[in-house]
């Protein structure tokens, strides 16, 4: 079977970035499965090599494609406006080859959200971004070998969030994350959990209107459409009790209410752009500048990110196999 070409975008190149990239290519074991494009530079990319003093590490297959300068400043574990333009360049140079047929699927290394901001890039997150490149109906998807949780409100302010809690946006999400996890983890018919917005999931209307008003309305609707939906749930009895466990996903209404307690039970998994034509994963950590340059960075979360997204285009065809009419020829 021909191994899927995997586009690794290099990220902020002041953060944990290629550090996590170096450690998870050294693996000899990644070219039995992928071959990885590193999108970046060769030089920066060979300045994080030396530093990491490792004679272990050696990165003569990988493909590296030159996105920006190689006197582009390096400063580790700062912010630049150079760090910035450099993430995107990498980013829209992926996304086009991608596009193009020249590579299989996305693996994205940690951007600072402030600093790549252009008049090319307006977008509060690589999903946002994503959506507008490929299309389809983008939902930010955390996943670990604990559970998944996805989010009804991604990079949104908590004074904007309750504005956002709509039955359409929940309905929406619903129906995307029933297809991704029959497609994408062939799981026939999945249990999704719906967590509340307010604190008791709203006590019946005295500490919120939104559980009685919007979100068991779309749960309800989603049931009508055989979608196995549950909720909504208070979220802290939900996970403080392990209610986790008995679901496929979990969908969140906001942002830090799902990725807490993710990130508490396991700081190793995967960010998965679910509902996208293109796989596309990356860790669930960000540029960590204060820990750039000191070879202590874990490349846990990026290695599940790099074999996630094979597991998922694998799982794609196979479904793809499994669902088509026997009788066509």
């Amino acid at each position: 079977m021909k191994l899927p070409i995997i586009a690794i975008t290099a990220g902020d190149i002041n953060g944990v970035g290629y550090e996590v990239i170096i450690k998870t290519l050294a693996h000899p074991h990644i070219y039995e499965v992928c071959k990885p494009v590193v999108y970046g530079n060769k030089k920066i990319m060979q300045q994080h090599l030396q530093m990491l003093q490792s004679e272990d590490i050696h990165l003569g297959n990988v493909q590296v494609i030159d996105c920006y300068p190689d006197d582009t400043p390096l400063r580790l574990g700062e912010s630049t406006k150079e760090a910035g333009a450099a993430s995107f360049a990498a980013l829209e140079r992926a996304c086009q080859d991608i596009k193009n047929g020249l590579a299989d699927a996305l693996v994205t290394a940690p951007i600072n959200k402030e600093n790549i901001q252009s008049d090319k890039f307006t977008f509060t997150g690589h999903t946002e971004y994503l959506a507008s490149v490929f299309g389809g109906e983008a939902v930010m998807m955390m996943v670990s070998d604990v559970m998944r949780v996805a989010l009804v409100c991604n990079h949104t302010p908590i004074a904007k969030v309750p504005s956002m809690i709509t039955q359409e946006r929940i309905l929406h999400k619903l129906r995307v994350l029933n297809t991704t996890l029959q497609t994408d983890f062939l799981i026939r018919k999945p249990r999704i959990a719906v967590l509340a917005l307010n604190p008791h999931a709203g006590d019946n209307g005295l500490v919120g209107e939104e559980e009685r008003n919007i979100i068991k309305p779309a749960i309800h609707q989603a049931n009508e459409e055989n979608i196995l939906a549950f909720g909504p749930f208070s979220a802290d009895g939900f996970f403080g009790a392990g209610e986790y466990i008995h679901y496929d996903v979990v969908l969140a209404m906001y942002h830090d209410e799902g990725l807490i307690p993710f990130k508490t039970l396991d700081m190793s998994g995967v960010n998965f752009t679910a509902g996208m034509p293109v796989v596309r994963t990356s860790p669930d950590h960000g540029t960590a500048y204060n820990l750039a340059g000191k070879n202590v960075a874990d490349p846990q979360s990026f290695a599940h990110a790099l074999f996630t997204a094979i597991d998922i285009m694998r799982n794609r065809a196979l479904s793809k196999e499994i669902n088509q009419d026997p009788l066509v020829v």
